[in-house]
């Protein structure tokens, strides 16, 4: 019987070669800039990444440079 692996996410695709810490800091930025941001324009949650800073509302249709992976400051 085959040992069971640990849930590792997206950073699956990369061997132990680069260590848990990098993997799950990965994980958590992959997670945050692949969600649903809020607008800045119309304020409605519909803002998806298509760039690295290249931002479209789906709401509003405006299409907008920002910050690389998260538009709102996560502390």
């Amino acid at each position: 019987m085959a040992a069971k692996k640990k849930k590792i996410k997206a950073s699956g695709r990369f061997g132990s070669g680069y260590g848990m810490r990098v993997r799950k800091k990965l994980n958590k930025i992959e997670f945050l800039q692949r969600k649903k941001q809020i607008c800045p324009y119309c304020s409605k949650a519909g803002v998806k990444r298509k760039a690295a800073g290249i931002w479209h509302c789906r709401k509003c249709n405006k299409k907008f440079a920002g910050p690389a992976y998260v538009l709102e400051r996560q502390v």
